[in-house]
């Protein structure tokens, strides 16, 4: 499978039933009309996909039906992703995702109990070594884990091992480093991340993608097709009018997780939005927030309350 990687590339999310076992149908209807949008590429299982929540059996199952899926989409690169914290299960996760059918794999390097710098860049070096020459996209995301890599050692792991395509930029302001990254003597395309908050400025700066949450991927669609067409202004309107509920929701990633799955739920992708605990429960005032979305862009997302 020929990696695309480039353009709208969501993470996808994981279905519970009410009693929170795994809804595997419900994921499978959802990646089905998810990889059917036009999106070059999907990551599986990240930050938005509670992977943190996740056994490792129920895991392979999703991942196994992702891949089972993606046979219908050949033109959808499915991004595996290795969130592992040691070197030793990430390779392994890493090399079975590209066995399975993983087209690129995306590292979250490790950030638990402060691991020092070396330890960090070996880590991403035996990922990058164990599935050569298979594309790699290494997580950059301070906010959530602190992260000790730079722009000197991104660079130093590209021209060691080619095979890291690229990065995913979701630091606060992400321009900046985009921009640094494109910069190098031997240029790795970025990412963005963070729900896309600042995914014109990451344009501009030189940014290939980006990766937000797949409830609403056909508004990102248009904003990036917009960016990529020239048309500023209306790639400006587009995103201005998402930023009111994107700039709340980001407040958190439980939050922003508890809001997209209520809007597939409202969108018929999935069957409940049920998260497991520990988790953010929306309340009445961000529910009906929730229901304004849906009003607001029900042209787009076919939703009519």
């Amino acid at each position: 499978m020929a990696a695309r990687l480039s353009g709208v590339s969501p993470v996808l999310e994981v279905p519970f039933t009410a009693d929170g076992e795994i809804d595997v149908d419900s994921f499978a209807h959802l990646a089905h009309h998810v990889l059917g949008t036009g999106v070059g590429s999907v990551l599986f299982p990240a930050f938005a996909s509670e992977f943190y929540k996740l056994t490792d059996d129920e895991r392979e199952t999703l991942s196994a039906e992702l891949y089972r899926v993606a046979t219908d989409h050949p033109a959808v690169t499915v991004i595996g992703s290795v969130p592992d914290h040691a070197t030793r299960v990430a390779v392994a996760r890493a090399t079975r995702a590209v066995e399975a059918g993983a087209g690129a794999v995306n590292v979250l390097p490790p950030y638990l109990a402060g691991p020092p710098a070396a330890a960090v860049l070996a880590h991403c070096e035996a990922v990058l070594a164990a599935v050569a020459p298979t594309p790699v996209i290494i997580q950059y995301a301070p906010v959530q884990t602190g992260s000790s890599l730079d722009v000197a050692a991104f660079a130093r792991l590209r021209a060691a091992h080619p095979n890291l395509a690229a990065v995913k930029v979701e630091s606060n302001p992400p321009g900046r480093l985009i921009a640094a990254l494109a910069a190098l003597d031997d240029p790795i395309p970025a990412f963005v991340g963070y729900a896309g908050l600042q995914m014109i400025d990451a344009h501009r700066r030189g940014a290939v993608g980006v990766q937000p949450g797949c409830s609403f991927v056909e508004l990102y669609l248009a904003i990036w097709d917009a960016l990529e067409a020239g048309d500023d202004e209306r790639a400006a309107i587009l995103h201005g009018r998402l930023l009111p509920w994107l700039s709340y929701w980001m407040q958190g990633v439980e939050l922003i997780v508890a809001a997209e799955k209520e809007i597939s739920v409202r969108r018929g992708l999935i069957s409940t939005a049920h998260c497991r605990a520990p988790a953010w429960r929306l309340d009445a005032v961000e529910l009906a927030a929730v229901d304004l979305f849906c009003a607001t862009f029900s042209d787009e997302l076919g939703v009519h309350p």
